[in-house]
């Protein structure tokens, strides 16, 4: 009886079924319903690879003239040939990629964070620090964007840090519309007024309330953004207005020995916009695959992400 008991009272541990960690389960769940974003991520990865081990990946320094070497046609020693003084392409264009990289993420992250503080403070405070604010925005959009752009370069000078504070300038103002539009919804729910009915303070409605509803329209914007901001990089950086050289640019190799030797050499002008190309290309399907998986409106019929 005693041992029967013991059998009763001591329950027998079920076998787990096994499966795949929730991590790897959603990857692979991801890159069945959106191919297109699978395929933008692993653009994205691979852009920040190369631009983190840039020095393992090239196999030459990115101003390094070889002898012997000039205008060299793509073949198993150069991947992407030579330019006019004999540097391999292949790893200027590595280099370029943590330009590229480097402007995209700090651009975005700066314009976000100056948009969301535009955006929440505007839709929060209301009233005439609303408005004033908001005329403010409507006349800094109302300029061109390569003007305003051109302007403060040529006030702050060239160079990277010039360069990530005029693109996030500029990309703040339209990114805070937005911010402030979900902002408002937000506003506008039961729990909001709950809270500040139980004694809330400003700072923690916000914090706890108003900005972790907004995130997901703060990400999707800065994913999709990033794809706009390299190619911004790349027109400035073509029209001289970029990362001075001898540190390669993607649009500085198009605007430079690209453009002159184009009917030479045109691998020259090829590669560094095909990079370009297909770094838009991937931020700007990783950008909406990930708008697709975050805003609700545009999930399947039956209420599960897409």
């Amino acid at each position: 009886m005693a041992d029967r008991a013991e059998s009763l009272s001591v329950p027998q541990a079920l076998p787990r079924p096994v499966g795949l960690p929730r991590a790897l389960a959603f990857v692979f769940r991801f890159c069945r319903r959106k191919p297109l974003g699978a395929i933008g991520a692993i653009i994205v990865v691979g852009l920040i690879v190369m631009a983190a081990f840039a020095e393992r990946i090239a196999p030459y320094p990115y101003d390094d003239s070889i002898k012997g070497a000039r205008m060299k046609p793509p073949s198993v020693q150069f991947w992407m040939g030579t330019d006019n003084i004999g540097r391999d392409v292949w790893s200027r264009v590595v280099y370029g990629a943590r330009i590229s990289v480097t402007v995209g993420f700090a651009t975005v992250a700066l314009a976000t964070l100056l948009a969301t503080l535009i955006g929440v403070s505007s839709a929060y405070l209301g009233g005439a620090y609303d408005i004033v604010v908001q005329r403010v925005v409507d006349a800094w959009m109302s300029f061109p964007a390569l003007v305003i752009v051109l302007s403060l370069l040529a006030a702050l000078g060239p160079g990277l840090l010039n360069l990530i504070v005029a693109l996030s300038i500029l990309g703040a103002a339209g990114t805070s519309r937005v911010i402030r539009g979900a902002a408002l919804s937000t506003m506008q729910n039961p729990y909001v007024e709950a809270a500040r009915a139980l004694g809330a303070g400003h700072w923690r409605v916000i914090v706890r309330h108003v900005l972790p509803n907004v995130m997901a329209t703060i990400i999707i914007l800065a994913t999709i953004g990033l794809g706009t901001v390299i190619l911004a990089e790349s027109a400035l950086s073509f029209l001289g207005f970029g990362i001075p050289p001898p540190y390669p640019s993607w649009g500085g190799m198009l605007s430079g020995s690209g453009r002159s030797f184009m009917y030479h050499a045109p691998w020259m002008a090829l590669f560094p916009g095909a990079a370009i190309s297909l770094a838009v290309f991937g931020f700007n399907m990783f950008g909406d695959a990930l708008r697709d998986l975050l805003d609700p409106r545009l999930r399947g019929a039956s209420g599960r992400p897409s």
